[in-house]
Parts: C-alpha cells; structure tokens; sequence
C-alpha cells in the first residue's frame, strides 16, 4: 500500500480549509464540527483535542471513536474521484468528510448531509 501524502497532512491545517468553504457559503463553525463529529463520533471536546494536537488525518481517523455506519450511503465525486470507488479505507473516510463538506457549503440540509 503507497502511503498518499494527505495521511501524514494535520488535521489542524485542514480543518480551518473546510470551516471557511462552510462559512464562505453562509455556513457555520458548528455545522462543520456536527458533520465531523457524525462522521467520526468524536464529542466537541475530542475533536477540539485532536485540533490542539496537531494528529495526522491517519492519526485522526484511527483514533475516532466509532465512523458512523451510514458514512458508507455517501456518494458522489470530490476531487475528481468516485468516493464509492476508493478502495484504500482511510483515503476513503477523508474523502467521505471531504464531501460532507462539501454538501455542507453546497447549501445541503443538515439532516440530508448526515444521511438522516
């Protein structure tokens, strides 16, 4: 397995990226932490510690407490790639939250974006 460049990238570098495509588009900072936290199950106080310390999206991903089950119903392209078709499991939960995101600054429902 080829370890893509995006595994060893912080978190913490990339989370304010999605925080302001969110709020470019009238979105919120909750929103993109409620949609991360759905996907990943961490709490508001977990998430913030994972910011704090700098963890690599592997990192970030192995640690999460439990990826919600319905993350595998999202479809659709980001970055040019089919997220069903991504095999590799951790690209594959990045580009999940890639386009909840996304979704998220597309103006999508909260509880559509999080497959409710």
């Amino acid at each position: 397995m080829s370890s893509h460049r995006i595994f060893a990238m912080k978190f913490s570098s990339v989370y304010p990226l999605y925080v302001q495509k969110a709020e470019r588009k009238g979105r919120t900072q909750a929103e993109v932490d409620q949609v991360i936290r759905w996907l990943t199950g961490y709490t508001q106080a977990g998430l913030q510690r994972q910011i704090a310390q700098d963890t690599d999206f592997a990192g970030f991903f192995d640690q999460a407490p439990a990826i919600h089950p319905a993350s595998e119903r999202v479809t659709g392209v980001v970055c040019g790639v089919r997220v069903e078709a991504i095999e590799d499991p951790l690209m594959r939960r990045i580009r999940i939250l890639d386009k909840l995101v996304d979704e998220l600054a597309k103006g999508k429902a909260i509880d559509r974006i999080l497959r409710a």
